[in-house]
């Protein structure tokens, strides 16, 4: 198959969604498909990218990490007329998803959309407390959900938050894959030495973006008083972002530098390093579709305490391979957590492990890309056989005028919503607008 991926975020960029994008698609070119993927620009010049078409893009967009992409789509036409797409896949509902919307209409090609983000979590790069900003992204993201042929949902819960919002499509639950023998192979030994971190040390660890939407600020304080508690405790921090300054002064004004390790943005062999030199992994986000670090994490065999929610509900069983604390628990009661993984010795600890990385095996990269592939077929298959190009080309505009009309009354939904829905959590219902 010819495969185009339309996503806002790809390497350089670090993070969840970027990494799960490029390694389902060296994944699905392992396989014997060709993929093209449109991204945006990084600032930085490569002539190594096989198949990678970059779009100009607005760099640092709103003070963040993220680029802005410019969805310019005569940019692209004769790199597609060329490549002959057989399906799209989307990775975001805005920006290049909605030039993914084009460019199937112009191809007559069926597209597969992954709802990665819950959008209205970062809402605050935009407007700090604007509840109609939330309606307008929530609503945007479920309207674009239905001009899609089939959606991924990378969990259970976000599969129960679309259909509880009246999404029609057809829902295929498929995780984010991860490298099992990768992250199983780390050398904790060496990122230890490497951060400074003692050999007999218990170490807390986290590894991420440090945005305020991950709920850093919880996680921080929880971790402070695990440390205050114990003192051969560290905590390991392995990500760029924001939060990064807020969360040193914390541990700077307690005293505790000396046990705080900021490590930046670790990849490659580095990272796997760094899973392995933990001897628990905490999270605290409620903003995640899967929560792909935990089962990074659990692919090392490192125990996790999480906030039940969507992402951690999911992988981590409590009791089993870690803890799930309640959403609306305090510090304390997280430090608590922390403190049960802790206080397992012995057969106990073992045993934690040895469930982790049982847990992890059905996150297998191998396993996610052929329900991938799949899908891909089954969704062509259902798909009408598009007409001869020269025989068509009423037809084309036809369907192109069509979609713009979709995208367009997509977008006049949304606005009604946000002025109109009373919750944020709550935009008014929608039918299918699939035609």
């Amino acid at each position: 198959m010819n495969i185009v991926m339309f996503t806002n975020t790809f390497t350089p960029h670090v993070g969840g969604v970027a990494h799960s994008v490029a390694w389902l698609t060296e994944d699905l070119r392992r396989l014997g498909h060709r993929v093209l993927v449109v991204a945006p620009e990084y600032g930085i010049t490569r002539n190594d990218e096989p198949d990678v078409l970059r779009v100009p893009a607005v760099q640092h967009f709103a003070g963040s990490d993220f680029s802005l992409p410019l969805p310019l789509a005569r940019l692209l036409d004769d790199t597609l007329d060329a490549f002959q797409p057989d399906i799209v896949h989307s990775h975001h509902p805005f920006l290049l998803g909605s030039l993914a919307l084009r460019v199937a209409a112009k191809f007559d090609r069926p597209v597969v959309y992954t709802y990665h983000t819950r959008y209205e979590c970062y809402c605050h790069h935009v407007a700090p407390d604007a509840q109609a900003i939330q309606r307008l992204v929530l609503s945007l993201s479920f309207g674009y959900c239905d001009l899609c042929d089939a959606v991924i949902a990378p969990s259970a819960s976000i599969a129960r938050h679309l259909t509880d919002h009246g999404v029609k499509t057809p829902l295929s639950l498929i995780p984010t894959g991860v490298d099992l023998a990768f992250f199983a192979g780390g050398d904790g030994a060496k990122a230890r030495a490497s951060a400074g971190i003692p050999a007999y040390a218990f170490v807390v660890g986290h590894v991420g973006r440090l945005a305020a939407e991950k709920n850093l600020e919880f996680l921080a304080a929880s971790v402070l008083l695990f440390l205050r508690s114990h003192e051969e405790a560290h905590f390991l921090v392995a990500g760029e972002g924001e939060m990064l300054t807020a969360i040193r002064s914390r541990f700077d004004a307690e005293g505790l530098a000396d046990r705080v390790h900021l490590m930046g943005s670790v990849e490659g062999t580095a990272l796997a390093d760094t899973y392995a030199a933990m001897d628990l992994f905490a999270f605290s986000s409620k903003s995640e579709t899967q929560g792909l670090v935990l089962a990074e994490a659990m692919a090392a065999g490192t125990p996790v305490v999480a906030l039940d929610a969507p992402g951690a509900t999911e992988i981590v069983r409590d009791g089993e391979n870690g803890r799930l604390v309640p959403q609306d628990s305090s510090p304390e009661a997280f430090a608590r957590a922390l403190d049960w993984v802790k206080t397992r010795q012995g057969e106990e600890r073992a045993v934690l492990r040895q469930a982790a990385l049982e847990t992890a095996e059905p996150f297998s990269r191998e396993h996610a890309a052929a329900r991938i592939v799949d899908l891909y077929q089954s969704t062509i298959a259902n798909h009408p056989a598009p007409k001869e190009p020269d025989a068509s080309r009423w037809q084309t505009a036809a369907r192109r005028l069509d979609r713009e009309w979709q995208i367009m009354s997509n977008m006049f939904h949304a606005i009604g919503d946000a002025v109109l829905a009373p919750d944020a959590d709550h935009p008014g219902p929608r039918g299918s607008q699939n035609g």
